[in-house]
C-alpha cells in the first residue's frame, strides 16, 4: 500500500493524517478543546446537517461519539450497516452510492475493512469524508489521543510517547504519523517480524515528518528502551479484530513481554500518562493495576473521541 493517498485532501476530507499539515492537526485540536470548554456556544453549529454514518465494522464508541456529537450541535445523523445492503452485497457500486448520498447528506463517515474502499468513497462522494477506521488509519482516534495528552501536559512538541504491543496496525500508524508531524519523539516497541513491527513505509515517512517538526521516530524490539522516560505510554489490543481466534494463545505468549504492567512503568517518567483507545483485556496488553490506576487516563481518552470528532466535522464543513 502506497504511503500516501495519491492526492491532496487536506481541505475536503479526513482519510489519513499523512494528509494534514500539522498546522491543521493543531488548530483542530484547539477547536475540539473550545468545543469541550463551551459546548454551548456549537449548539447550533450542526442546524439543518445531516451526517451519514456507514459501517462495515462494528464500534460502540465510534457509534456513540459520531452521533451524539450531531445531536448535541443541532443536526442529525443516520446508523447505514452495509450487511445485507445493496453496496454490502454489491449489487451497487460505491461510485453510485457515494453519487446518490452525497444528494441527501452534508457528511459521510465510514468505518471499513479496506483503505481502499475508503478512498473510492472520497473520490466519488461530493460532501466530506470521514475515516472512522481502515486497516490502514485510524486519524479520529488519534485526534481524540493528541487532545487527550495536550489536556494533561500542554504543548505536544518534544514530549515522548511510547508505544508497545502490535506496532503493525492502523493505531499505530496514525499514531506515529500524528505524533511526528508535531514535534513529538515517538518510539515504538514490537516483536521483530514484518507481522509486527510498524510498515517501513509509514516509519520512513514518519522520520521525514520528525525531521521537519523536530520530533523523532524509534522502531525497536525492547520495550523497555521504548518506555525509558516516556512521558506516554500506549497500549492497543494484541487481538485485533481480523485475527482469527485460534492464533489468540500464541499471541499472547508472543506479546506478553510488552505488557504494560508496573515494572514497566518504572522504566518512564514518574508521571507518565497511560492510555489505550479500548477494548482492553486486563492480564493482557496491560494490568488491571496500571489501566485501572492513577497514572490511566483510558476514559478521559474515549471521552475525548467525541470533542475531537465534532472539531473535525466542524472544520470539514468549513473548508467546503
Amino acid at each position: 500500500m502506497p504511503f500516501g493517498t495519491g492526492r491532496s485532501r487536506e481541505m475536503k476530507d479526513l482519510i489519513t493524517l499523512r494528509d494534514w499539515s500539522g498546522d491543521r492537526i493543531g488548530r483542530v485540536l484547539q477547536l475540539a478543546a473550545d468545543v469541550k470548554k463551551d459546548p454551548s456556544a456549537f449548539k447550533e453549529a450542526m442546524a439543518q446537517r445531516t451526517l451519514l454514518m456507514i459501517f462495515e465494522k462494528p464500534s460502540l464508541r465510534t457509534r456513540l461519539s459520531f452521533e451524539a456529537g450531531m445531536t448535541q450541535m443541532g443536526g442529525h445523523a443516520i446508523y447505514y450497516h452495509t450487511g445485507n445492503s445493496p453496496m454490502g452485497s454489491g449489487k451497487e457500486s460505491i461510485s453510485d452510492s457515494m453519487r446518490a448520498a452525497s444528494r441527501f447528506v452534508d457528511l459521510i463517515m465510514a468505518r471499513l475493512f479496506k483503505h481502499r474502499d475508503l478512498l473510492e468513497m472520497a473520490s466519488e462522494a461530493t460532501v466530506p469524508v470521514i475515516n472512522a477506521l481502515t486497516d490502514d488509519s485510524h486519524p479520529c482516534q488519534i485526534l481524540a489521543d493528541l487532545l487527550s495528552i495536550q489536556e494533561k501536559r500542554g504543548d505536544l512538541n518534544g514530549l515522548k510517547l511510547a508505544y508497545v504491543g502490535d506496532g503493525f496496525n492502523n493505531v499505530t500508524h496514525s499514531l506515529m504519523t500524528g505524533g511526528t508531524k508535531l514535534g513529538m519523539h515517538v518510539a515504538v516497541a514490537s516483536p521483530p517480524g514484518e507481522s509486527f513491527m510498524p510498515r517501513a513505509d509509514v516509519t520512513e515517512g514518519c522520520h521525514g515528518f520528525a525531521e521537519k517538526s523536530g520530533g523523532s521516530i524509534l522502531v525497536t524490539e525492547s520495550a523497555e528502551e521504548a518506555v525509558l522516560d516516556a512521558d506516554v505510554i500506549y497500549t492497543d489490543s494484541w487481538m485485533s479484530y481480523h485475527i482469527p481466534e485460534d492464533q489468540e494463545a500464541e499471541r499472547i505468549a508472543l506479546f506478553m513481554p510488552y505488557q504494560v504492567n508496573q515494572a514497566l512503568l518504572a522504566h518512564a517518567k514518574p508521571d507518565a500518562l497511560f492510555m489505550n483507545c479500548l477494548p482492553a483485556r486486563r492480564g493482557c496488553e496491560q494490568t488491571a493495576e496500571v489501566i485501572d490506576g492513577p497514572q490511566s487516563i483510558v476514559f478521559d481518552q474515549a471521552e475525548n473521541r467525541l470533542h475531537a470528532q465534532k472539531a473535525v466535522m466542524l472544520d470539514l464543513l468549513s473548508a467546503t
